[in-house]
């Protein structure tokens, strides 16, 4: 069987990425805004909301009150995608109430441990992060 190479169209955006500074800077308001708005759905603590985007509770603080003016790192929007994707994916599978509260709630699955899912992910990292979205996923996709 030969190698077929499947070219993108002439015309296609290119690729997002967080590497580039031009990038990141253009979609860290948005970014922020719907982090804003998760943690505050989840009821998380400031020093929850803090490390899981990976910033000082201070920092937190201005970003909350819209007085934080920097870009995010691409170490930074890696967490924010997969705190934005956790978030969706809960709202695809569970009402509302029940998708804002499952990452606060103690969860005895091997994948955290009984740890609430905000918990493990604050233990592990973007790692988990990612562990976290990918269980959400399979779980609305039926897996």
């Amino acid at each position: 069987m030969s190698d077929v190479l499947i070219a993108e169209p002439r015309d296609a955006p290119p690729r997002q990425t967080f590497a580039g500074e031009a990038d990141r800077r253009r979609l860290t308001p948005p970014a922020l805004k719907a982090l804003v708005r998760l943690t505050a759905a989840w009821h998380v603590t400031k020093e929850q909301a803090a490390t899981l985007v990976g910033v000082s509770p201070s920092t937190w603080d201005r970003i909350r009150q819209g007085r934080w003016q920097q870009t995010l790192s691409q170490d930074q929007f890696m967490r924010a995608s997969a705190l934005i994707g956790i978030y969706k994916a809960l709202h695809l599978l569970f009402a509302d109430n029940l998708a804002d509260q499952w990452p606060v709630l103690r969860n005895k699955g091997p994948l955290f441990g009984n740890l609430t899912p905000v918990e493990s992910m604050i233990e592990g990292g973007i790692p988990q992060m990612l562990e976290v979205r990918a269980h959400v996923d399979a779980l609305r996709g039926g897996l």
